[in-house]
């Protein structure tokens, strides 16, 4: 019976719950679990899509980037591109990464509009920018070396730690937040509570769960 209610869709199994139900019994937790999870992780990539938004549309809205800090959404963005290529080569199912895919298309927005509205972009800046643009599809295609990929994606950790303290401090001598999205960081910080739960249950590995929790995700 319950083989004939199998019932898969974007690789959530409904089979289970449907045969409970169809027996008038409430589905297992070892059932609903996994159901849930997918379910979350493909709300938190859903919801992933308006993320950066409310900054996007603050700076945009005041034509400033007064009080940002430039190498924090660089750094971000390196981070992004690491942890994406990794959780791809690593044949993650989209609903346990997805978010990261269009936290990065953000996050290169975003720079690509700091740049604009910042002073004259620098031979350095134009610089930074084509060595991202030469090394970022290779990493992506995971066309490196595997050790060196270890390396990269243990790199990330402190890339993302390090990516706020720029950020953290200009907030600290400016004495407030300049343009910075209270909403955004709030946004990000829910959806990382979130992913803990279905990294878990994804069995993503624990340097994977570690960034939900705290690097990635981590207020400014």
């Amino acid at each position: 019976m319950v083989a004939a209610m199998e019932l898969e869709i974007l690789g959530m199994n409904f089979g289970c719950v449907l045969a409970a139900l169809a027996d008038a019994k409430i589905p297992d937790k070892d059932c609903l679990l996994p159901l849930f999870s997918k379910l979350l992780g493909y709300t938190i990539v859903a919801a992933s899509t308006t993320v950066k938004l409310p900054q996007i549309l603050k700076i945009l809205k005041h034509g400033s980037v007064r009080g940002l800090s430039v190498a924090s959404f660089e750094l971000e963005v390196v981070g992004y591109t690491i942890a994406l290529a990794y959780c791809i080569h690593k044949g993650l199912p989209f609903s346990a990464y997805g978010e990261l895919a269009f936290l990065l298309i953000q996050a290169i927005i975003l720079v690509v509009i700091i740049y604009y509205y910042s002073p004259p972009m620098g031979t350095k800046t134009w610089m930074k920018a084509l060595l991202y643009c030469g090394m970022a599809p290779t990493v992506l295609a995971g066309k490196i070396d595997p050790a060196l990929f270890e390396v990269l994606y243990a790199s990330q950790h402190a890339i993302f730690f390090f990516a706020r303290v720029p950020q953290i401090w200009k907030n600290f001598t400016n004495k407030g937040t300049g343009e910075l999205s209270f909403l955004t960081c709030f946004m990000n910080f829910a959806g990382s509570i979130v992913r803990v739960f279905t990294s878990i249950q994804e069995k993503t590995p624990l340097s994977g769960i570690l960034d939900s929790d705290c690097s990635y995700h981590f207020l400014f």
